[in-house]
This record gives C-alpha cells, sequence and structure tokens, in this order.
C-alpha cells in the first residue's frame, strides 16, 4: 500500500520536517555558538520533530536526549536522566561509560536500581547528582548537545531545577542546550520569574503555526510526489486548521486518501476528508470536554464561537467574569488556549470545531 506523504501521528523523522527551515536554522546557529535556549509551543506544534532535525543538523556534537514528560519525583528525573546518556553513541558513550564508572554509577541500570529492595536503593537525589556530573565531564571533552524535553514537568519535582542549574551554570559554553516544553506559561514562568533557578537562564523562542507558503508547499508537493493534485485543498486546510501542524497534516492526510492517483482532489474530496476527521476524533474531544470544569467549559465554548468571555455571549452561558478571568489563565497555562492578533484562539482547531457543532448555542 503506498506510504501517505503526510505523517501526522507521533514525531517526525528528520528528513520529513518542513516548513521549519528558518526556526530549524536559528536554533543550529543557537546551540552551536553556546546559548541556552527554550523553546516554547503548544501540544502538537512540532517541538519534538524540529528538535530531531536540529540534532541531524549539527553535524560532529553528540546529543543527550533527556525525555521529562510527566516526571512527579526526583527519582522519575533520574531515571530520564540516566536513560538520555545510556542512549548515546559514539566516543561520547564510551568516555561516559568511562566517568561514571570512576563515580560509581552505573549507566542504563539506574530505575533497576532505584525499585530494588528498600534496603539497597540510592538515594535519588544523589543519583541524579552524579548523572549530572558524569555529563559535565564528558561534554567538556566532546562538544555536545543536551536537549530537555518536557522540561515544564521539572517544576513538579522540588530541587530538580536548581540542581540542575547548579550543574550546568558552569558549562554553558561545553554544551548546546534547548530546553522544550508543552505548556508555555509554565515555561515562560521557569525562565523568566525571579524565584525560578533559570530565571534569566536562556533565550525563549516561540514555535507557531505553520506560514500559509508553507502548507501551500507541503500539500502541494506531498500530492504531486504520488502522481495527484491537490488543487485548492490547501487554501482550505489552512483556514480550517490555522496552521496547527498536526491537524494540517492530517487532514492532508485524510483528503490524499480519498484523492485516487491521477486525479485532482475537489469539493467532494475536502468533505469526506473533514467527516473522517471529525468521526475520528469524537470520542478523544467527549473525554477531553468532560475533563475540564465548569467555568473552562463555558470559556472554550465562548472562545470556540468567536465571542467574548466577558459580556452577552457569557451571560448566556452563566460564567461570571471572574470564573472567566480564572478560567483563562488555568486554560492558557494548561497549552489548550493562545492569543493570535489580540484574540483568545483554541490551541486546537478539531477541539474548537466540535465545541461549534456540539453546542450551536
Amino acid at each position: 500500500m503506498e506510504a501517505s506523504p503526510f505523517p501526522y501521528q507521533g514525531p517526525l523523522e528528520p528528513a520529513e520536517v518542513h516548513g521549519r527551515d528558518d526556526l530549524v536554522a536559528d536554533l543550529v546557529e543557537r546551540v552551536t555558538s553556546g546559548r541556552v535556549t527554550a523553546l516554547l509551543g503548544p501540544r502538537r506544534y512540532g517541538k519534538t520533530s524540529v528538535l530531531r532535525r536540529v540534532a541531524a543538523d549539527v553535524t560532529e556534537v553528540a546529543t543527550v536526549w533527556v525525555d521529562l514528560y510527566e516526571v512527579t519525583s526526583m527519582a522519575d528525573v533520574a531515571v530520564r536522566f540516566d536513560d538520555g546518556l545510556a542512549a548515546t553513541t559514539g566516543r561520547f558513550a564510551s568516555t561516559a561509560r568511562g566517568v561514571a564508572a570512576g563515580l560509581a554509577v552505573n549507566l542504563g541500570v539506574v530505575k533497576v536500581e532505584l525499585t530494588g529492595p528498600a534496603r539497597n536503593r540510592p538515594d535519588p537525589a544523589l543519583a541524579f547528582h552524579s548523572l549530572l556530573q558524569v555529563l559535565v565531564n564528558v561534554a567538556s571533552r566532546h562538544r555536545s548537545l543536551l536537549i530537555v524535553d518536557e522540561f515544564s514537568s521539572i517544576g513538579r519535582v522540588k530541587g530538580a531545577a536548581g540542581a540542575l542549574r547548579t550543574a550546568l551554570q558552569d558549562h554553558y559554553r561545553d554544551l548546546g542546550i534547548v530546553f522544550a516544553g508543552s505548556h508555555p506559561s509554565m515555561m515562560r514562568t521557569l525562565f523568566t520569574a525571579r524565584p525560578e533557578p533559570f530565571y534569566g537562564q536562556a533565550d525563549l523562542v516561540e514555535i507557531g503555526p505553520l506560514e500559509s507558503t508553507a502548507v501551500e508547499r507541503i500539500v502541494g508537493s506531498g500530492f504531486a510526489s504520488t502522481g495527484r493534485d491537490a488543487g485548492h485543498l490547501a487554501a482550505r486546510i489552512n483556514a480550517f486548521t490555522g496552521g496547527h501542524p498536526q491537524r494540517a497534516m492530517q487532514l492532508a492526510d485524510a483528503c490524499w486518501r480519498h484523492t485516487p492517483p491521477g486525479t485532482s482532489a475537489s469539493t467532494e474530496t475536502w468533505a469526506m476528508a473533514v467527516t473522517e476527521v471529525r468521526r475520528a476524533s469524537a470520542d478523544g474531544m467527549e473525554r477531553l470536554y468532560s475533563g475540564f470544569a465548569s467555568g473552562e467549559r463555558s470559556v472554550l465554548r465562548a472562545v470556540a464561537r468567536g465571542g467574548s468571555i466577558y459580556g452577552t455571549e457569557a451571560g448566556l452561558l452563566d460564567l461570571s467574569a471572574g470564573s472567566a478571568t480564572h478560567a483563562r489563565q488555568t486554560l492558557r497555562n494548561s497549552g489548550d488556549l493562545t492569543e493570535l492578533g489580540g484574540q483568545l484562539a483554541l490551541v486546537d482547531p478539531m477541539l474548537a470545531d466540535w465545541l461549534r457543532r456540539r453546542f450551536p448555542i
């Protein structure tokens, strides 16, 4: 079966990342010049894919990739750093094993040690400290890139950010460092609030929606490379998704599958694709919506309809000004709500579409 030119499930391979050349070039320049960088953006905006491309483009540099998704304890953090160090290859890996041995650290088995019999378990904070010593020691010998994905989760673990900052602060020139996170408000707090250990320690870079020209190129070339004509699909996709990367590719994939080789996409193609994606996402939207608090639901409905969260629209939903303000901040912190052109907007266009159809009033 012919492979779709529009992969949208999970992070992309470096060669599959399109429409982000300027951002990739900017990040490459930053990490190669030793500028600590924080990449901010909502979920499903392609941060991980972009960073994979950056890691591939930075040649002759060892990459240590640490994923802090949903960490809740110092033990979790230590295990994720151990996983990242153990996954390295080449000269960095061989040097890391030697340094770790000198510190009585067994790379790749910290999880086993932390989940073993209680009397034999190492202290998680000390294990984390030792792993950081391995990282900075090896980085002083081999030029390296540290990518910490979902960094915003570190705020849940007392002392973890401070320990990381203490270990890294004297080695910024040895390491290219990128922190990435899917909760923009939390990420901003971690780097701009005075009480935070990483206050003022990184340049903040935002990943935004795909430009309309990028969507046009990606859709047009994807169809053409497989013997199809996209027609006016790119404009429809961009108008519907607002450039949301994952949703744009999901709709492009559905349109592509409804366009046989040697034919052109049509209005009917678009209608079938939208219906298919709506059906596929409906259950998830129902579960997602049910997880929001009452005030948050009302704010989402008001914003999805293009109305104000105050005034007449809010009155129809029995939404008080206080509740609206609190819900707006909560939704922005969680990455479900953003501000585009001075107006509030839902990050996920499929959720906005579902809300408009599910609650027409």
